[in-house]
């Protein structure tokens, strides 16, 4: 046999310049088995980012809404049971919701008052409105490593209109 058909021969044998030593069938399929985990794991990881974001937007917007019906006038401000009322009310989708609401003041010159008229002489009660909301999460799937329940709070702060 000669050299020239033995290289023949061996081109014959090969797929592109390549040798045959394995077959490419169920290649995709262990490339799927590799990477269905990891995309998976990202959407759920992703999934569960958007719940908690989510959670703490509608949480700090309840506490807005709560505070912004306490600053409309006095008598608002110390009704914290409708502020709580108002506050649960932005928030529908979280029944479970902590709600917590107070007022307190200070004198236009920087000191504390105790909201009586007679605490600031020479100067005037400024009145504020303060809620507090918090609401658990629980994550869909435990993932370790990682708290089982997440927390997202909302904390608002406005003046009283005078």
């Amino acid at each position: 046999m000669n050299t020239r058909s033995t290289i023949n021969s061996w081109f014959r044998s090969c797929r592109l310049g390549r040798p045959r030593v394995a077959s490419d069938s169920g290649q995709a399929l262990v490339e799927m088995a590799v990477l269905l985990p990891v995309a998976l794991g990202l959407l759920i990881g992703v999934a569960e980012i958007g719940r908690y974001a989510n959670a703490c937007l509608v949480v700090s917007h309840a506490a807005n809404a709560g505070v912004q019906f306490g600053a409309q006038n006095r008598v608002t401000a110390s009704e914290n049971s409708l502020i709580i009322q108002a506050a649960k009310a932005d928030a529908p989708g979280f029944p479970d919701m902590t709600v917590t609401a107070s007022h307190y003041c200070t004198c236009a010159d920087g000191s504390s008052s105790t909201c009586q008229p007679t605490d600031c002489s020479g100067s005037r009660i400024i009145e504020y409105v303060k809620v507090n909301t918090q609401v658990q999460l629980n994550s869909m799937f435990g993932y370790p490593g990682f708290p089982k329940t997440f927390t997202a709070s909302g904390e608002k702060i406005m003046r009283v209109s005078q």
